[in-house]
């Protein structure tokens, strides 16, 4: 299966308008790794469409969003950061450089008691998902 029609696939799927600056946003988002913002994300989209805007990448980008494509990560830090790794995982959030990284939702689940099958808090509240950043000093700014 080509990347072409898996985009194309995927829109479909999405019920998404397959377009040209569409399929180079998911092409860019594919090949950086973390958890990029907007602006970094636009930066490489330019390289290949010189005349797009960045209303444009963050109108798209939103359209992903909602359509569930992508996913918003830590929508209270103030800035959005967007990525594609569908499988249930927190961050690790470095206070000094600001990098992220993924920490598997099985290994917060095991340090908050929580099973895949419990998913409701003592207070009743049904839990849909866990979100939870874990911010600290990453190994290299510890060195620095």
């Amino acid at each position: 299966m080509s990347q072409t029609s898996t985009f194309r696939e995927i829109c479909a799927a999405h019920g998404i308008a397959v377009t040209h600056q569409r399929q180079v946003l998911y092409e860019v988002m594919q090949k950086l790794h973390g958890h990029p913002s907007p602006e970094e994300i636009y930066a490489a989209v330019k390289k290949q469409i010189p005349a797009i805007s960045l209303a444009t990448v963050y109108k798209n980008l939103h359209l992903f969003i909602e359509s569930g494509v992508f996913k918003e990560m830590s929508m209270h830090h103030g800035s959005l950061r967007v990525e594609m790794n569908a499988h249930e995982h927190h961050h690790l959030v470095c206070s000094q450089c600001k990098s992220v990284s993924d920490i598997p939702e099985a290994d917060v689940s095991k340090l908050l008691g929580l099973s895949s099958k419990r998913k409701r808090a003592a207070n009743g509240f049904q839990i849909q998902r866990l979100a939870i950043d874990v911010i600290g000093l990453c190994a290299k700014c510890q060195t620095a």
